[in-house]
Formats: C-alpha cells, sequence, structure tokens
C-alpha cells in the first residue's frame, strides 16, 4: 500500500508519516517497505492523472508498504486512530487470503489434470498421426470378383 493512502486513513500527513518511519529506519527492512524509483513514480502520477497536493504535485518519490511494514507502522504511529485502522488493515489481509485459498485450490487441481491428461492426449495425437499418414502396404481389394 502507498505511503499516502495509509497516511489518510490513519489521520497523519503524508510527510509526518514518511517523518516517523525515517526516524525508525531500522523497523522497516527492505521487505517491509520499499521507496519507488523515480520511473515508478512517474507511471504511479501518470495513471493517476492528477496530483494530490495543490502545489504542485509531490516532490518526492513515494513509499509501499508490505504487509509487515504496515504492522510495523502501528508501532511508529501511536495514536488510537493508527491502532483501529491498522487492525482492520490486518483483517482485510486476513480476508483477502481466505478469498485466494480456493483459487490456490482450483490451480493446483488444474495443474495435475493437464500432467494427467497431457499424457492421454499425445496417444490421441499420435493415433490421429499415423491416421492421417500413407497407408503401410498395398490394399486387399474390397467387393465383387468376377
Amino acid at each position: 500500500m502507498m505511503d499516502v493512502d495509509l497516511a489518510e486513513w490513519y489521520g497523519v500527513s503524508t510527510r509526518a508519516l514518511v517523518q516517523a518511519v525515517k526516524r525508525n529506519r531500522d523497523r522497516f527492512p527492505k521487505d517491509f517497505m520499499l521507496e519507488l524509483t523515480p520511473h515508478d513514480a512517474e507511471i504511479l502520477r501518470s495513471q493517476s492523472v492528477i496530483s494530490r497536493s495543490t502545489h504542485g504535485g509531490r516532490r518526492t518519490v513515494p513509499y509501499a508498504f508490505t504487509e509487515q511494514g504496515i504492522a510495523m507502522l502501528s508501532s511508529v504511529l501511536r495514536s488510537q486512530r493508527a491502532i483501529r485502522v491498522n487492525i482492520e488493515i490486518m483483517r482485510a489481509f486476513v480476508r483477502v487470503r481466505r478469498m485466494l485459498r480456493p483459487t490456490a485450490t482450483l490451480m493446483r487441481k488444474i495443474g495435475e489434470m493437464e500432467r494427467k491428461y497431457d499424457t492421454q492426449f499425445g496417444v490421441v495425437f499420435e493415433a490421429i498421426r499415423e491416421l492421417m499418414g500413407p497407408p503401410a502396404g498395398p490394399r486387399r481389394r474390397i467387393g465383387f470378383r468376377g
């Protein structure tokens, strides 16, 4: 999730959120948070069409937080609202995982079916190739001989 969205939910400015993160940098390793590259930020800006600031848009590249990084934000932002919002975000992650679980099972079953039936269809295709090829030898005449 992006820092600007999290700041809005937590009821703080983006600047305050980023400042709190920078003051506690050791709590946010690379797998908890990453700073977008200027190129990524430009793509993001072009997708949102308008800038969020009334002063010509954001001047720094945004941060993106993983689930673990969002959980860590609750220890950095200590307001009651931050705690409540964080709990709801964690619950949302759990709901998403529950929704994805049947999809993962379905994908596994499809993979098993592909492996199983690819060999069977290989036999069918080989039989079709044999039927399409030239006859093996002289054919015996069918019908009345007079």
